[in-house]
């Protein structure tokens, strides 16, 4: 149960924020600061120092809010995977399939989001038990490697991340992607400080979504 409603609560978001910063600090006022800009999915990145601690204060802080789902980025093994998860994070992503990862998180029923190059990534994946799967980096792969996973995939839950921008975010769900995900051109403005401005492109990220999604 608790698997279905953190993907659905993924699903529903239609964004994921992928959160980093250079402190503690800054990758917690970066992810508040989505949040309060309406994107409700936040994949705190292990990149972050201390980045356990980050996700165990946001997970507390938005306890009571059913909308908003704290994950863990760039979790490269079981272990990590393991300290994200005691943290309250509810789903785990990962730049690569890792089978040990993925053993982990099914028996604890939380969504493994492993990113994926090749069908066979995919395909992979998916039979360890990976509703969704990253297309990482979207930046090299394009809406264009969508259509193609799709023609022989078609039930395949896909996440591009990195390239995905304002401008090109409807390509992305014309092509069949079921949720982006969000980095650098979201949040660049909080590595100056300036978390206004994240809340504001938060903000224009939202209402490009459910545009998108009215015309789907």
């Amino acid at each position: 149960m608790q698997e279905s409603e953190t993907l659905l609560a993924i699903k529903n978001a239609g964004i994921v924020a992928v959160v980093r910063g250079n402190s503690p600090e800054e990758a917690e006022k970066t992810a508040n600061a989505c949040i309060n800009g309406g994107i409700k999915a936040i994949e705190l990145t292990f990149t972050v120092p201390n980045a356990s601690e980050i996700i165990q204060k946001l997970s507390t802080k938005y306890a009571k809010d059913t909308d908003v789902v704290i994950g863990a980025g760039t979790v490269l093994d079981a272990v990590t995977a393991r300290i994200a998860l005691l943290a309250g994070a509810k789903f785990i992503v990962a730049p690569t399939f890792d089978q040990n990862t993925a053993f982990l998180c099914n028996e604890y029923q939380v969504p493994y989001i492993p990113g994926c190059m090749t069908v066979s990534e995919i395909q992979t994946a998916m039979r360890y038990g990976a509703e969704i799967v990253k297309v990482f980096p979207g930046s090299t792969m394009g809406p264009g490697f969508v259509k193609a996973v799709k023609a022989p995939l078609p039930q395949a839950n896909i996440m591009p991340t990195g390239g995905v921008n304002l401008s090109n975010m409807h390509e992305w769900f014309e092509a069949g992607v079921t949720v982006v995900g969000a980095g650098s051109n979201l949040t660049a403005a909080a590595a100056k400080g300036n978390y206004a401005a994240v809340t504001e492109q938060a903000k224009l990220y939202r209402k490009e979504y459910l545009r998108i999604k009215e015309n789907r």
